[in-house]
């Protein structure tokens, strides 16, 4: 999975490890993050591998797949989870700040899910974690952010049909605010965040860890091509 070390991406992969899985993960900056995340999994009595790599570096992403799965012998699933963003008013934007947004967000799921096909065989799952402002842009200031996980529900329904006949699925996850050190519930902009979803509160890592190992375990069998919102009712 890419973005393993922290915040939904180390909850999903302790959340696999617990249900079965030898896990590769990648990150970026925080190697000791990673190093524990992968210690852990490994007092579950799993394999695991943390590969450093920048979503935004095409080669690295396409290498960290190929690493994983010469690691393992195989690759089962696929877990796109690394992001990035960029909020503010769409007049200030950067040119660089649309490059990176679109190479982590866009780019990168692109690639490693056509890097993964290279190993998968029927069964394969790939889920993508895209975001709620896919579906609902509540605030301003969020246009380059939600063009790029807007973009990931193309990627899913297109891979969805295409891999359907080898028996693979692809699926899309739109959390809503989540708990982690990246967007805390206790940090500048969260009472106005809470206050969008209709259960008025944050969701946690492992809400969205839930329903990644539903969709990579046999629950998941019969889905594909859908994007599922775990976002309090962020979208309702």
């Amino acid at each position: 999975m890419t973005g393993g070390s922290r915040g939904i991406g180390e909850a999903v992969a302790l959340r696999l490890a617990e249900d079965g899985a030898d896990v590769a993960l990648t990150y970026q900056h925080s190697a000791e993050r990673a190093t524990e995340v992968v210690d852990r999994i490994k007092a579950l009595g799993r394999r695991a591998l943390a590969v450093r790599a920048d979503s935004a570096d095409a080669a690295a992403v396409r290498d960290a797949v190929d690493q994983a799965a010469a690691e393992f012998g195989r690759l089962d699933i696929l877990v796109n989870n690394a992001g990035t963003g960029a909020i503010g008013p769409v007049g200030d934007v950067s040119l660089e700040d649309v490059d990176r947004v679109l190479s982590v967000n866009v780019r990168a799921p692109f690639l490693t899910s056509q890097a993964a096909l290279r190993h998968m065989s029927e069964g394969g799952r790939i889920v993508t974690i895209g975001s709620c402002m896919a579906e609902r842009a509540a605030f301003p200031g969020g246009a380059l952010y939600a063009t790029s996980k807007t973009a990931l529900t193309g990627l899913t329904k297109a891979l969805a049909r295409e891999l359907g006949p080898r028996g693979i699925t692809a699926n899309l996850i739109h959390p809503g605010p989540v708990d982690t050190d990246m967007n805390p519930a206790d940090g500048p902009g969260a009472d106005m965040q809470r206050g969008f979803t209709a259960l008025g509160r944050y969701g946690q890592p492992s809400d969205i860890a839930a329903t990644v190992a539903h969709l990579a375990g046999d629950g998941g069998r019969y889905v594909t091509g859908a994007a599922i919102a775990v976002d309090g009712g962020f979208a309702a």
